[in-house]
């Protein structure tokens, strides 16, 4: 591992986590180049902000589950170039029904360089303590799509009480939300904001 980065499950205790890069359940539809491994990294003042929330979390009943952390920017080189290819339609509808895949990034919803590759970024959701199902969210991972932005209109009450709840975990371990993904949280105090990493998950 590098400098001051870890493995996120050996720091912070109890957390969940599914690397959806690592799978095939990406929008790309295969694992990601830089993730070896179905593990979570990050650095070591992302774990300590993630304890805290992971302790407001567990006060409203619910538990952290990581998608992604430190993202290798050979993965955003990746992501770039599928963006290039033709479009063959396995991952489209659950993921980008309704823009084209080169408007992933014209939207906002992918970037050319990643605050992931910073090592202080994290894509999460919450689920019920009680029983370990997910939080309904209106929506899953990487749906880009206006449904997915902080405040959407068409969400449920449900789900739009859930997104404030992540909200304010996240905001009480000194995270900033990204506007446009639910799920996406920034480190406000970033160790590396303008270092990005491509070092491999392994």
């Amino acid at each position: 591992m590098k400098g001051d980065f870890v493995f996120v499950d050996e720091v912070v205790t109890g957390i969940r986590w599914d690397a959806k890069y690592a799978t095939w359940d990406n929008f790309t539809g295969r694992p990601v180049d830089g993730y070896l491994v179905n593990r979570v990294v990050g650095t070591e003042a992302l774990c300590a902000a993630l304890l805290t929330a992971q302790e407001e979390a567990a006060v409203l009943g619910y538990g952290l589950l990581l998608w992604d952390g430190y993202r290798p920017q050979r993965a955003v080189d990746r992501f770039v170039r599928w963006s290039e290819q033709p479009e063959d339609g396995r991952t489209k509808p659950r993921h980008y029904p309704n823009i084209d895949r080169a408007a992933m990034f014209e939207e906002g919803y992918v970037a050319v360089k990643s605050g992931h590759s910073r090592g202080s970024t994290v894509d999460l959701t919450l689920y019920h303590l009680g029983t370990g199902d997910l939080a309904d969210m209106g929506g899953g991972h990487d749906l880009m799509d206006p449904i997915s932005h902080h405040g959407a209109a068409d969400t449920t009450p449900d789900a739009a009480m859930n997104r404030e709840y992540l909200h304010h975990i996240m905001a009480a371990g000194g995270f900033r939300a990204y506007e446009r993904e639910w799920w996406h949280y920034t480190l406000s105090d970033e160790p590396h904001p303008d270092t990005y990493f491509d070092f491999a998950i392994a």
